[in-house]
C-alpha cells in the first residue's frame, strides 16, 4: 500500500528491443544534477523512487547505454516511465 496522498512516486521499466533489462542502474538526480538515489532494476526491468515533489532527472545506466529522462513529480501522482536503452 502506497499512500498517494502523502507520496510522489517515479517508477518505470527499462527495456532494450522490447525486452526488460534487469540489473540496470537507475539514478534520481535533482535540478542541479546532484545524485539523490540509485536502485537496480528488477529482473522484469522495473524501478521505483519515492521523491519529493519537483523536477528530477532519471538517469539509466545499462550495458552500452546511458539515458536521461526529465520528470516532474507531484504529490499524489505516479509518474510512469518506459526507458528504452
Amino acid at each position: 500500500g502506497i499512500d498517494l496522498a502523502q507520496e510522489s512516486v517515479v517508477q518505470g521499466t527499462v527495456v532494450r528491443d522490447g525486452s526488460p533489462v534487469g540489473g540496470a542502474y537507475v539514478r534520481l538526480l535533482d535540478t542541479r544534477g546532484e545524485f539523490t538515489a540509485e536502485v537496480p532494476t528488477t529482473p522484469a526491468g522495473q524501478f521505483r523512487f519515492f521523491a519529493r515533489p519537483g523536477t528530477w532527472t532519471v538517469r539509466t545506466h545499462a550495458p552500452g547505454a546511458t539515458v536521461d529522462r526529465p520528470v516532474v513529480a507531484e504529490r499524489g501522482e505516479v509518474v510512469e516511465l518506459l526507458v528504452a536503452v
